[in-house]
């Protein structure tokens, strides 16, 4: 089974080719560039560059979110347009599941019984998304659904020692340094991923993919767990008229 996996919730992009378990290929770029113009560009180069077509390819996975909603919309409308055009099937899953699926894969926390995977993105207005795993016996098991969270409040759960007891915290995503900055404040403790793991890549989305179902391209939405701000403006402005 191959699947072509994106990757496009934050600033950087990725594309990435996995057959039957194993990593055929990532493409990955961080250049500033809007993800309109470099993401489809990179599912091309990367078949390409090895000797595939669209008919190699048996399913999409992509990244439906939380993170970036421009870059979400973008991501899922690739993969959409991909399947459809290849009539095959999708597998979308959580941004934060496949942050935690690409640090957990490395087996650096194999030594350890029990870690709990806090993988964090930048979700501004002082809040991250956010959702908890713990990694045991090389099993991934969820312990919170994806959130939106103050990095306070997130500490406070750490320090408190609420849902996972007394393991390890392990910070992940591109969100971690920020999110650091305020455990070191408060006092949570904490240990940071490694760099070359912490970012949101399609490697974690294509493994996150091995445990969802398929669903035709017409499935497929973005999950944004909050309203855009430019709906919370129109919502603003409509309430003030009223009054």
């Amino acid at each position: 089974m191959t699947t072509l996996a994106f990757e496009s919730s934050a600033k950087a992009a990725s594309v990435a080719i996995m057959r039957d378990g194993r990593l055929l290929a990532q493409y990955y770029q961080d250049s500033g560039l809007t993800h309109s113009r470099t993401l489809m560009k990179m599912a091309e180069d990367i078949l390409k560059n090895n000797e595939m077509t669209v008919a190699d390819i048996d399913r999409v996975a992509v990244a439906r979110g939380p993170g970036s909603f421009t870059g979400i919309r973008i991501g899922v409308a690739a993969a959409k347009g991909f399947a459809w055009g290849a009539d095959i099937p999708v597998r979308a899953v959580s941004t934060l599941c496949a942050a935690a699926r690409v640090f957990a894969s490395d087996g650096v926390t194999a030594p350890r019984d029990s870690v709990i995977i806090a993988p964090v993105m930048d979700a501004r207005r002082d809040e991250f998304y956010n959702a908890l795993f713990e990694l045991k016996n090389g099993i991934i098991t969820r312990l919170c659904e994806d959130r939106a969270i103050a990095g306070e409040a997130l500490a406070g759960e750490v320090s408190a020692g609420e849902v996972y007891g007394s393991a390890p915290i392990i910070l992940t995503g591109d969100g971690a340094e920020k999110c650091a900055g305020i455990f070191d404040a408060l006092g949570a403790p904490y240990s940071m991923a490694p760099q070359l793991l912490r970012l949101q890549c399609a490697l974690g989305v294509a493994l996150a993919a091995e445990e969802v179902p398929d669903v035709s391209a017409t499935e497929v939405s973005p999950v944004y767990l909050r309203v855009s701000q430019a709906e919370r403006v129109l919502a603003e402005r409509a309430e003030a008229s009223k009054k």
